[in-house]
């Protein structure tokens, strides 16, 4: 049987690197924020001809917006979103779509303040800590039966926190390197990161309750890795089949999730790792009063 929770503080000192990776990117780099969270300019325009999506964005990559955001509306309308325009700005725009698409009628104009920006960055961050907040109560309900519920709940934030630190880590050091912005779509990535790493880890932490439960006399180190070993292949097995799909959307689909599929593929590579290797381990040095031998783990025996 694997020995996983034998080796915990190797498992926490590897995440405790690529943490501290992100951390020092995040700090000297920051996050590149797309339109969504910069000012920016919302234009609504009617094709008199009709019009195809992608051959629009292409058109307004040529005109030097590369990094325009174009939807439809319910009435077929393109809603627009670019860096704030002037003028001369929306005027020359408008000329070169008539050059290339024919007639068109102008529905609306209007520039997004940077405090509407603003806001729409701090609402994305609320619903991030509603989520968890949510996610630790439930939790803690969730096994109120057991002896210490609230460490059931606390253990699994820390997971989300850990796999969210590296998801931003990762896109911080992506953005230094190749220009890569955050969007709506990494937000909700995010939350759908959340959400799976929860499920996994809450898939292990029940399987840990059963088997304390059918236990006499358990000793607790020794019936965490045991449960461990009983969900490590169902765990491993459902985050490969989901990377599978990602990796398709990825290839298929392209530029227009592309925030979203590779903040999936690298939440659920951290999220599988955090439900098998820290949630678990953390809840074991917690139940065991560890806490000094994790802030030295250097001088520790064994682990």
């Amino acid at each position: 049987m694997f020995d996983i929770i034998g080796k915990r503080f190797r498992f926490l000192a590897i995440s405790g690197i690529v943490i501290l990776v992100g951390i020092v990117s995040l700090s000297v780099f920051g996050l590149k924020a797309g339109i969504e969270f910069s000012s920016g300019s919302l234009l609504t325009l009617d094709f008199e001809q009709p019009v195809n999506l992608n051959e629009l964005k292409q058109e307004l990559a040529g005109l030097g917006y590369e990094k325009a955001i174009v939807q439809t509306t319910g009435e077929g309308d393109f809603l627009i979103r670019t860096v704030e325009l002037t003028t001369a700005q929306k005027t020359e725009l408008e000329e070169g779509l008539v050059a290339s698409f024919g007639p068109v009628t102008e529905r609306g104009f209007e520039n997004v303040d940077p405090v509407i920006a603003r806001q729409t960055a701090q609402t994305a961050a609320i619903a991030v800590a509603v989520a968890a907040v949510g996610i630790l109560l439930y939790i803690t309900w969730a096994f109120r039966r057991m002896p210490k519920p609230f460490h059931y709940g606390t253990c699994a934030i820390v997971a989300l926190v850990h796999d969210a630190l590296i998801a931003l880590g990762i896109f911080s050091i992506l953005g230094a390197i190749l220009g890569w912005e955050i969007n709506l779509m990494f937000i909700i990535g995010i939350l759908a990161v959340i959400g799976y790493s929860v499920n996994n880890t809450v898939v292990v932490f029940d399987r840990i309750r059963e088997n304390l439960l059918k236990s006499v006399r358990p000793d607790f180190e020794a019936v965490v890795n045991s449960s461990l070993a009983q969900t490590l292949i169902r765990s491993l097995n459902t985050s490969l089949t989901t990377i599978i799909v990602i990796l398709a959307l990825m290839l298929f689909v392209g530029a227009q999730i592309q925030n979203f599929a590779v903040v999936m593929l690298i939440g659920i590579i951290a999220g599988t790792y955090s439900s098998l290797f820290i949630a678990p381990s953390i809840l074991v040095i917690w139940e065991k009063g560890e806490w000094p031998r994790l802030l030295k783990p250097a001088g520790a025996k064994g682990g």
